[in-house]
């Protein structure tokens, strides 16, 4: 395992059916002014605002309310979401929702108390706080993001077409706390469920397909992939079944809280690609993911073979006897594929609106970045996403 690093991850996390019992514990450690951030409203319906509303009043809590957070957070809502906090005098934001509402909550911690823009400061020179931030709690309602237990935000200027993440380098942007009810996140339909599932499952490759040493992090990669694939199959056909939702629940937050990018240089590619798509139609995140992510891996296959190839048997069991190497990293990504489909995910940009009159945009959308095996030239960004059509 090469590299240096320091490894601290502060948030505390309640897991389980009861684990919403916890909030109010939290809440003592908070001053009496909270701003619920929520999404268009489902948490209404399915009855997770009230709950969370009786525990913050008989708290004490003097509530005031962000609601209407996109599943694409814009940076429209975050300069409105600013305003309330600052308005609000806050001392805590709580974000009830999934990995969008979460990630829009740490843009407004950060920028509450800050005086520069923060499209400017955080998306476009990717500066640290020099502010007091804000402290974030998560009651987690759609997996996907692992945004529950790291300090990523993701905001997209839809003037300028641009969808762009800020990991911030400060654990104290991380949530101090998050409640991981698996029971909430069965109200989600099927569309946004299978989209979290391959958000996950991305996620981890963006991490696993980097580097050539033997690394502790490749092996817990693997068994998480294998794990949510089980799950993934079951809750397909189950969505109900409390065993795999949790699973998947708990894989969600340990793929992308930061651990097994430990020692790992790491290729977001994909994510680039996918933001671009996103930013341009407004696609569903995971979804985006789904449809550029095969022609990615394929084009860079060769430069990183070994990795493939060991994906290929360790994750999907692909039997490497007189195959060659190349034969077997194919394989690999045909199972891949194989259950992509399964799972009903968009395999193409075009069915989630992307055409041939806006591919520019989304090339130019698309940042290109150094640590994958294989850094692209604009051409070949081009050439996948025309691929990916």
């Amino acid at each position: 395992m090469l590299g240096n690093f320091s490894y601290c991850n502060p948030t505390k996390l309640y897991f389980g059916s009861n684990s919403l019992e916890n909030l109010s514990v939290e809440l003592e450690k908070y001053g009496d002014n909270v701003v619920l951030i929520y999404g268009g409203g489902s948490i209404k319906k399915n009855g997770i605002y009230d709950e969370v509303i009786n525990i913050l009043n008989k708290s004490g809590k003097k509530v005031a309310e962000i609601a209407g957070v996109m599943p694409n957070p814009t940076l429209e809502k975050l300069y409105e979401g600013i305003e309330i906090a600052r308005k609000a005098k806050a001392d805590l934001l709580l974000a009830v929702g999934g990995g969008s509402v979460c990630d829009y909550a740490k843009a407004v911690s950060v920028s509450v108390n800050c005086d520069e823009d923060p499209w400017e400061k955080y998306y476009l020179k990717f500066e640290e706080p020099t502010c007091e931030t804000l402290p974030v709690g998560c009651v987690l309602t759609m997996v996907g993001t692992g945004s529950e237990m790291n300090a990523g935000s993701v905001i997209t200027n839809r003037k300028e077409k641009l969808k762009i993440g800020h990991v911030f380098a400060d654990e104290k942007i991380m949530p101090r706390f998050s409640i991981l009810n698996p029971e909430y996140t069965m109200t989600l339909p099927h569309y946004q469920m299978v989209a979290g599932i391959y958000d996950i499952f991305n996620h981890i490759c963006e991490q696993y397909f980097s580097g050539e040493d033997d690394n502790t992090s490749d092996y817990i990669a693997e068994g998480l992939m294998r794990s949510l694939i089980v799950s993934s199959k079951i809750a397909n056909v189950d969505p109900k079944n409390y065993e795999a939702r949790s699973n998947i629940m708990w894989t969600a937050t340990w793929a992308l809280n930061t651990l097994i990018k430990m020692g790992k240089p790491g290729d977001w590619e994909v994510h680039m690609l996918g933001q671009a798509v996103g930013a341009v139609t407004d696609a569903t995140h995971g979804m985006t993911l789904a449809a550029v992510s095969l022609p990615y891996y394929r084009h860079i296959m060769p430069y990183g073979l070994q990795k493939f190839k060991r994906f290929a048997i360790n994750v999907w069991g692909v039997n490497s006897e007189d195959k060659t190497d190349e034969q077997v990293a194919n394989e690999g990504l045909c199972e891949m594929e194989k259950w992509m489909k399964e799972l009903g995910l968009a395999m193409n940009i075009s069915e989630l609106g992307a055409t041939n009159e806006n591919l520019k945009d989304i090339v130019k959308a698309t940042l290109i970045l150094e640590d994958g095996y294989k850094k692209l030239t604009v051409q070949e960004v081009e050439d996948i996403l025309k691929r990916s059509m």
